[in-house]
């Protein structure tokens, strides 16, 4: 009899920017919310982030060969092109997988979690989902400051699992609660009272009932309670009606991070996994047009599970970032373009044939002499010897800053552009851009890491490529 599917690892991604949202508050003259929220960076994306994540996630699960990618996401770079395929270029999956993005909802991220268990189960492979959210909120409105941006991964199968799904309920129903139509950039909301009363907190009961009764367990069997609504107060109203002690509630991230959208549920989850203990059972729902719901029961396996980036290391890990700077990268305050040439297109031919090294930042290795080179070569940079080379990959080595300058003329929306020369571990350099870091504390010797960046998009092409970062 097979195993049951559930968690092989996971792995998530939390910008490294913030914005106080006593700031929101002082430039808009509006009440102010209490903490601060993840911002993604004017290079960062939900595929972006959704890279780091999966990259950590099939870091802790090395032996798994994913058959199936989802992605979900409520905000994809592309309308009409499969996202899913840049993120498993990035994270160097198999040509031979199938893939797919969820999006429309932020209901997408504990749906496709389930989907790809059920994916694992039958098939008797590996699944992944990556889910990664950057929702954008109109100045003024509740959103904007409630909201944040990140990403969470997880690897699905049947042999090495943390945390096996004990069972599963879904319930799908139509009301108006939010919503944004194609082109719109800011979502409307209906009046919360409605939504709080016909449609969350009756979710909310039916989703847990049905999942108790399905699972075979009592309220009092489980460890941690994670619950995950777009408005707060349903959750919160809900644990209060249902006398949930406090302490098996799982942290909102709602203070230091902000509710990601179609990554919160994975996100939260990410983060209570890493504290549970063998024999825990975890409960997990989410609601946005219906409701899903897990319970998952943590095996012995979780205590030599150690993820690559916590959430509580991501979470202490930041720099803060000014409300104008966060209007200008989201291109809601409109400023003066650079008097400088407009980008190129990215032209998809070159794109094409360099793949794994513009996605995977795959160099090579020369064979006669064992030197590490990128961009990757023909003839070896240090014997000259000629096609003898094999593929070495840099995006997941450790590197220092050789050298760096400040470029302030060039266009960003972020200036100065720093430009560094990174040398790595094991041998290897390489000149490219620096993020996630105050300008006026980088120093040679500094330990970077690389890691997944759009560097423009010109005529609706996303021009992604590799940057490094300090290592978080």
């Amino acid at each position: 009899m097979r195993n049951m599917a559930g968690i092989v690892s996971y792995g998530s991604d939390i910008p490294y920017r913030r914005l106080k949202r006593a700031a929101i508050a002082a430039m808009l003259g509006v009440p102010a919310s209490r903490g601060e929220r993840a911002v993604a960076s004017f290079d960062e994306d939900s595929v972006s982030m959704a890279v780091e994540a999966l990259r950590d996630a099939l870091k802790g699960a090395p032996h798994a060969t994913v058959g199936s990618l989802l992605f979900a996401t409520t905000t994809p770079p592309y309308g009409e092109k499969l996202n899913a395929a840049i993120v498993g270029a990035a994270a160097q999956l198999p040509a031979e997988i199938r893939a797919a993005d969820l999006t429309g909802s932020t209901r997408a991220g504990l749906a496709g979690l389930l989907q790809a268990a059920e994916a694992a189960q039958a098939g008797g492979g590996y699944a992944a989902i990556a889910m990664a959210d950057a929702r954008l909120g109109a100045p003024e409105g509740k959103m904007e400051q409630q909201s944040g941006d990140g990403g969470a991964a997880f690897v699905l199968g049947t042999e090495g699992v943390i945390a096996e799904i004990e069972a599963s309920v879904s319930f799908t129903r139509e009301f108006l609660d939010g919503w944004r139509a194609p082109g719109e950039r800011f979502g409307h909301s209906w009046e919360e009272r409605f939504a709080l009363t016909q449609a969350y907190s009756p979710l909310l009961q039916k989703a847990v009932t049905a999942v108790l009764e399905k699972a075979k367990v009592k309220p009092d069997d489980i460890a941690r309670v994670l619950l995950d609504a777009p408005n707060p107060r349903a959750t919160d109203e809900f644990a209060r009606a249902a006398k949930i002690d406090p302490a098996k509630i799982g942290d909102s991230l709602a203070l230091t991070v902000g509710q990601t959208g179609a990554a919160h549920v994975g996100l939260m989850l990410t983060a209570a996994l890493s504290s549970c203990k063998p024999g825990d059972r975890v409960l997990v729902v989410g609601i946005a047009d219906g409701a899903d719901a897990a319970i998952l029961r943590v095996t012995p396996a979780v205590t030599t599970f150690h993820p690559v980036h916590s959430v509580g290391r991501m979470v202490e890990s930041k720099g803060d970032v000014s409300y104008p700077s966060y209007l200008k990268w989201r291109e809601i305050l409109p400023t003066e373009p650079p008097r400088r040439p407009d980008f190129d297109r990215p032209a998809g031919p070159p794109m094409l044939r360099t793949n794994k090294w513009k996605f995977g930042l795959v160099g090579s290795r020369c064979t006669a002499c064992g030197t590490p080179q990128l961009p990757p070569q023909r003839v070896c940079v240090k014997c000259q010897a000629h096609d003898k080379m094999e593929s070495y990959g840099f995006a997941d080595r450790i590197g220092r800053v050789a050298t760096y300058a400040f470029d302030r003329l060039a266009p960003s929306l972020n200036p100065p552009v720093i430009n560094v020369v990174v040398d790595y571990e094991g041998g290897g350099r390489f000149m490219c851009e620096m993020t996630d870091c105050e300008p006026d504390k980088v120093a040679i010797g500094d330990e970077v890491e690389m890691t997944f960046r759009r560097l423009y998009t010109a005529e609706g092409i996303h021009n992604y490529f590799w940057k490094a970062r300090p290592k978080r």
